[in-house]
């Protein structure tokens, strides 16, 4: 069923393309360039000349696996009334430090061992995109909005956000990162957040607003920090990470004679569709997700979703192939959206109860991990064999393309 798909984005082709490529990036957050690149430059001489800088993203994604098991483990109601040991925030907040230390690393020991290739881009923001979704499991139990629409909510602002910039760099040529990005200043909140909540507890970004901060808005006062620090996030994407994405995109489409609405109505149709569905099953008043408290394996089978989804425009990108409007894997979530919603057509039946809901999120996100790992590893391999090379190990030998960069 999939094997043809997989077949048509890595033809031959497609893969030729590969020696056109060359990383463009720009960065501009100011935090990044003053402080933490010397932070990275100092981390880089911690890692030993042979170890291949994929290897290295990987270790770096592990600490969140890590992380979103010990949630799993120790916190699975993301919520300040289940009271778990204050350690695990720290834990939270070292495992997104170290995922951002390695995660920045990976590119410097490419360069440094002349090791760069278009697989170590795509690997990258692989595990980034996969992230986008994990670290959010972390934020949702540091901040105690526990399973509330608030957390759904900030699981679609986060992914929405990603794709843009993810579908920018696909018709600009240029990963482009502002003067606040997710990567930098994203983390670095996030880190303060986790460690806030490891000294004091979750249950102080309860606090009202206005029991802080004097003399603003009735409606900002009486807001908790938690809702307030969602607010935020969405109005700085509503003003300037969306506008900003598709200005850019709409210069890149009349500099190729594109039409602009009908290409971002179709390319953004996945992102979309997957936003709805997310929302509409978890808000359904037939679903047991948020009253039952399955938020966890139900964000993890979706971040496998959005990563296989974010990956493939990479993947375009680098094969500079047609830009990707399907994936398989929406298919089980549109699908538990509808079944969840079902009872509200007249004479429907309720199909979902407590047990069969979390049984079918449990086989989708086994569904999800199987499709990801066999399409990743043919993509891997297909790479490997094209370019000549190995992907957790340098080959020394091999024959460098000259217009390869990372």
């Amino acid at each position: 069923m999939f094997s043809s798909t997989i077949d048509q984005s890595l033809s031959k082709e497609k893969l030729s393309n590969l020696k056109y490529y060359k990383y463009s990036s720009i960065d501009r957050s100011l935090l990044s360039r003053y402080v933490l690149r010397h932070y990275w430059d100092w981390a880089i001489g911690l890692f030993p000349m042979n170890m291949a800088p994929n290897l290295i993203t990987l270790i770096g994604f592990t600490f969140i696996l890590m992380n979103v098991a010990l949630a799993y483990w120790k916190a699975p109601s993301l919520d300040i009334d289940e009271n778990p040991p204050r350690w695990i925030y720290f834990s939270y907040a070292l495992g997104i430090w170290l995922y951002s230390t390695f995660d920045n690393v990976d590119g410097r020991q490419a360069r440094r061992t002349k090791s760069s290739s278009p697989l170590g881009e795509l690997f990258d923001h692989g595990c980034d995109a996969l992230n986008t979704v994990f670290s959010l499991v972390m934020q949702a139990g540091a901040l105690g909005s526990g399973h509330s629409r608030a957390t759904v909510l900030l699981v679609i602002i986060e992914t929405f956000g990603f794709y843009l910039s993810t579908q920018e760099e696909y018709h600009t040529g240029t990963l482009y990162l502002g003067y606040v990005n997710a990567p930098t200043e994203g983390i670095v909140l996030a880190l303060v957040v986790f460690t806030i909540s490891g000294i004091y507890g979750p249950a102080i970004w309860r606090t009202p607003v206005g029991h802080v901060i004097p003399n603003v808005p009735s409606s900002i006062a009486s807001m908790s920090f938690s809702y307030g620090w969602i607010a935020l996030v969405g109005v700085f994407l509503l003003l300037t990470h969306i506008p900003l994405c598709f200005y850019s995109m709409f210069k890149a489409c009349r500099k190729q004679g594109k039409p602009f609405i009908s290409t971002m109505a179709t390319e953004c149709s996945p992102i979309v569709i997957y936003c709805i569905a997310i929302h509409s099953w978890c808000m359904s008043s037939y679903s047991y997700i948020l009253s039952h408290r399955n938020f966890i394996p139900f964000a993890v089978a979706i971040g496998i979703v959005f990563g296989r989804m974010a990956s493939k425009i990479i993947l375009a990108h680098l094969t500079k192939s047609s830009f990707p409007k399907f994936t398989v894997l929406l298919i089980p979530l549109v699908l538990g959206a509808a079944i969840a919603n079902l009872p509200k057509i007249p004479g429907m039946p309720r199909l979902f109860t407590p047990q069969s809901e979390l049984l079918y999120i449990y086989g989708f996100l086994i569904f999800a991990t199987v499709v990801y790992l066999r399409w990743a590893i043919a993509v891997i391999n297909a790479f490997c064999s094209y370019l000549g090379i190995n992907c957790f190990s340098i080959v020394s030998s091999k024959t460098e393309l000259s217009s390869k960069t990372n």
